[in-house]
């Protein structure tokens, strides 16, 4: 790439960072135009995020909702050591796995084998008649650990220890998940491609 196109995206991505931290200053001095504009930004990448995670369209619409009413409360109090987006992509997950587990507990899952077999089983009610795409499908239905670290890791490129940290379990479990994640769905992608 030549040296004053690198320039003029730098140039271009201060440009954006700084119109956010203006927004985000006005939002949090209770702007709802300000948020307006800082949630059209964040929306889109939001809701793909929740989607996968929770393999769902109603439920990831809930999710989305919940995330921008609790950042909306929360925007006073927030501090600029990250991005807004990041710290926005967190209250996501931290509310994708609080959805989680109130949903185990509405069902009365007490049994390990019995909360991962309801989690990956589709809930008919939620799902999305247009998810025809293999793959997102595949991903849709791994068991929700090994979804919720492949989606973090692998789709998102957090490290496995930021994963770890938004999910609150070890590093190492976050790397076994993310293989665990990457077998199970060539194995389901290699068996649709059978005859």
């Amino acid at each position: 790439m030549p040296q004053g196109e690198e320039g003029g995206d730098e140039l271009q991505r201060a440009r954006e960072a700084a119109e956010e931290r203006r927004l985000v200053v006005a939002a949090a001095g209770g702007s709802s135009t300000a948020f307006e504009a800082l949630y059209r930004r964040h929306v889109p990448r939001l809701y793909a995020l929740c989607l996968r995670m929770t393999g769902h369209v109603a439920t990831a619409e809930d999710c989305v909702q919940d995330a921008f009413i609790q950042a909306w409360r929360n925007l006073p109090g927030f501090e600029t050591r990250s991005a807004f987006g990041t710290w926005l992509h967190r209250i996501a997950v931290n509310v994708v796995l609080q959805q989680a587990r109130r949903r185990r507990e509405s069902l009365g899952l007490d049994d390990s084998v019995e909360r991962e077999v309801a989690d990956v089983l589709p809930d008919a009610r939620n799902a999305d008649p247009g998810l025809g795409r293999d793959l997102e499908n595949a991903i849709a239905a791994l068991p929700p650990g090994a979804r919720h670290v492949l989606v973090l890791v692998g789709l998102y490129g957090h490290t496995h220890e930021e994963a770890a940290q938004m999910l609150g379990i070890a590093a190492g479990t976050c790397k076994a998940q993310l293989h665990r994640a990457r077998a199970l769905l060539s194995a389901r992608l290699e068996s649709q491609e059978a005859p």
